[in-house]
């Protein structure tokens, strides 16, 4: 089988609050992308209840042992299921690692629905966001895989209406910024600056709207943290917004910057002008992607 897993963006990123244990509370609107990593998945069980996983990657920075997180989630449905099996897992990498598009994220929760398939365990979203969150933060999200107000530590899904479309131009400097980092960054910042912002947290269209939201919505909190070190991120942002972008931001902890275009040929000619050493893509809002779009071999 091969799936397409797609990538996110954070139309807004609001950090709300902090738990005893130190995870961050959000307050995000998240929604997939048509930027996909390809993953080639083969599997079959065995006798006992032992999983032999084999991960590939055409990344060689993308480590492929235990700690990959698509490896994780192959052996944390084994477990849940009580069953033995032998998995392949090849994975061809189109999201730029490290950039805030949540690639790893959205690998891991395609290897738990495609392998829920395969082997037939009928597990509901319900069940696989339960197993996603154990695995990380961002990965329930990637289950129904659709818009979604996401609040908690990425576990509290609130589905919304599709927006009018609209392209999206993302631009991945060539360099990644850890997340743990940024977090880190933001928690060191002056009071004042870590509030959430509070004109733009109630700005998310009712769920019965579909209109697009104004400009004032689009925010991201951990900018503030991570711009004064990465200044080139703001400048992209800024090259977007001069290019007809009627919103550019981070992307979740960075370092990819996107920027929003009312039509196809405004995002194609933006795309153009900024193409050189780095990364650049033309991708639409999904809708849904909550099945992984099989392609074939």
């Amino acid at each position: 089988m091969r799936v397409l897993a797609p990538a996110k963006v954070n139309l807004f990123l609001c950090i709300i609050g902090q738990r005893s244990d130190g995870y961050h509370l959000l307050d995000s609107l998240m929604a997939p992308v048509s930027l996909y990593d390809e993953i080639e998945i083969t599997a079959e069980k065995t006798v006992g209840t032992e999983p032999h996983i084999c991960v590939r990657c055409n990344d060689p920075t993308i480590p492929t042992d235990q700690s990959n997180l698509a490896y994780r989630a192959a052996a944390l449905l084994c477990q849940e299921a009580g069953i033995g099996a032998h998995i392949a897992i090849t994975l061809h990498k189109n999201i730029p690692a490290g950039a805030g598009l949540g690639g790893g994220s959205s690998d891991a929760a395609a290897v738990l629905k495609a392998l829920n398939q395969v082997f037939a365990l009928g597990l509901n979203t319900a069940h696989l966001c339960r197993l996603a969150a154990q695995l990380g933060a961002d990965i329930p999200f990637f289950i129904p895989c659709q818009m979604a107000r996401v609040g908690g530590i990425g576990e509290i899904l609130t589905p919304l209406p599709p927006l009018p479309q609209r392209w999206l131009v993302i631009v991945v400097p060539g360099f990644s910024v850890s997340t743990p980092w940024a977090y880190q960054r933001f928690d060191a910042l002056r009071p004042d600056l870590r509030e959430p912002n509070p004109h733009a947290i109630d700005r998310i269209p009712p769920l019965d709207t579909q209109q697009w939201p104004s400009a004032a919505l689009f925010v991201n909190n951990l900018e503030q943290a991570v711009l004064p070190e990465y200044p080139l991120i703001a400048d992209r942002k800024k090259q977007l917004s001069a290019l007809g972008a009627e919103v550019a931001l981070m992307s979740g902890s960075g370092s990819a910057v996107f920027g929003i275009f009312k039509t196809q040929e405004a995002a194609t000619h933006a795309a153009a002008a900024l193409a050189g050493s780095e990364s650049v893509f033309v991708v639409t809002l999904l809708e849904d992607a909550s099945t992984p779009v099989t392609v074939d071999l």
